[in-house]
């Protein structure tokens, strides 16, 4: 196992798509969906293992979930979780977890990943990642993982990679391209024009690149977050970081890697692969993922009896029973003190109803 190499794991996000399941205290990364006896984020940890030495895995997370992650994954020592006092968005919490690997090597090739998606094929996966690695390793590149598209998805960013030609010093790689284009989301219609003409890509939003090219990359596509964090250089890795980083984080702008950085470079690559993936965002990639009964109807963890019902996901409290009848395509997910009952047509909008909820009841069912 190459001891350079780092993973870079980003779990603060809320998972309010997943509401009332997903909470502000308990978010999907730390749920076990398919009662595998693993949440998202621990299965996330146990796919990198065999890459990336334990010691060598950050995770990047609010700091309220701190302790949760702690309990969760117990061989992590606590300064291996990296705790944002504000929402920033991608950049910035790549650019501290970069920050903080600095001040230990500078050889580092970097992995970032986030702890929520669902990956089918560990192996090939694994497989993936490494070749991924030695890539990096060895070029000024930034590299993403690029999925093969099943169907015009309008939930996933897009990658286009026809007609670019590679810089001649990069080797030729199978399977590895010069990007061109990213879009995110298209509708419908542009979506299906996409998977057509075989040169898009779905972004995984998993990335890799080595210290020297990310670092170089900050520093010419958003210097302002570059300097702040060139300014704490110094105590990185002291007992003074995290006083540090509460001082200055709410500074940086909310901006997206994606946005911030690969848009904006011209040495951004994106290697192709299949291992069954998913950023599982949605109760419909939930949905899709899920064993189906011969109506199409699905339930997770609970108990259910449909009756004239058909393409629903229910999931309720483990030793309940929903019993439906006439729905066809409804979420219905009972957590705690919330019952959601939703076309699953209209699952866009269950932020709304999160925040609805939070100015209506003053946050009694987040």
């Amino acid at each position: 196992m190459n001891q350079n190499n780092y993973c870079v794991i980003m779990a603060g996000g809320v998972g309010s798509r997943f509401w009332p399941y997903s909470r502000n205290h308990r978010p999907k990364q730390f749920l076990d969906f398919f009662g595998t006896g693993r949440s998202l984020l621990q299965q996330t940890v146990d796919r990198f293992r065999p890459i990336v030495p334990i010691e060598n895995v950050l995770i990047v997370t609010n700091v309220l979930y701190r302790d949760l992650i702690l309990e969760q994954i117990p061989d992590m020592r606590p300064e291996q979780i990296l705790c944002e006092p504000a929402r920033r968005n991608t950049a910035p919490c790549i650019a501290y977890a970069v920050s903080h690997i600095s001040g230990k090597t500078d050889k580092a090739n970097i992995i970032v990943a986030a702890s929520d998606h669902l990956i089918m094929q560990e192996r090939e996966f694994q497989r993936v990642i490494s070749t991924g690695l030695d890539f990096v390793e060895k070029n000024d590149v930034l590299l993403t993982l690029g999925m093969k598209p099943t169907r015009p998805e309008t939930g996933y960013g897009y990658i286009q990679i026809g007609g670019v030609p590679a810089d001649p010093d990069i080797p030729k790689m199978e399977n590895i391209s010069k990007v061109k284009t990213f879009t995110e989301k298209p509708n419908a219609e542009l979506a299906k024009v996409f998977v057509e003409s075989g040169e898009f890509l779905w972004n995984s939003g998993i990335f890799l690149w080595n210290l020297k090219s990310i670092r170089k990359a900050f520093r010419t596509f958003q210097p302002g977050i570059a300097d702040v964090f060139r300014d704490g250089e110094a105590v990185m890795g002291t007992p003074d970081e995290q006083a540090y980083v509460q001082k200055v984080f709410a500074t940086l702008p909310s901006i997206s890697v994606d946005y911030g950085i690969m848009e904006k470079a011209d040495n951004v690559y994106v290697m192709e692969a299949s291992f069954g993936w998913s950023d599982l965002g949605t109760w419909g990639s939930l949905y899709s993922l899920s064993e189906k009964d011969k109506d199409g109807n699905v339930c997770l963890k609970s108990d259910a009896l449909f009756y004239h019902a058909r393409n629903n996901i229910v999931t309720l409290e483990p030793g309940k029973l929903a019993v439906i009848k006439g729905l066809d395509g409804y979420i219905v997910a009972e957590a705690d003190n919330v019952l959601l009952i939703c076309k699953q047509e209209d699952e866009q909008s269950i932020r709304q109803m999160v925040t609805d909820a939070e100015v209506k009841f003053d946050g009694k069912y987040n």
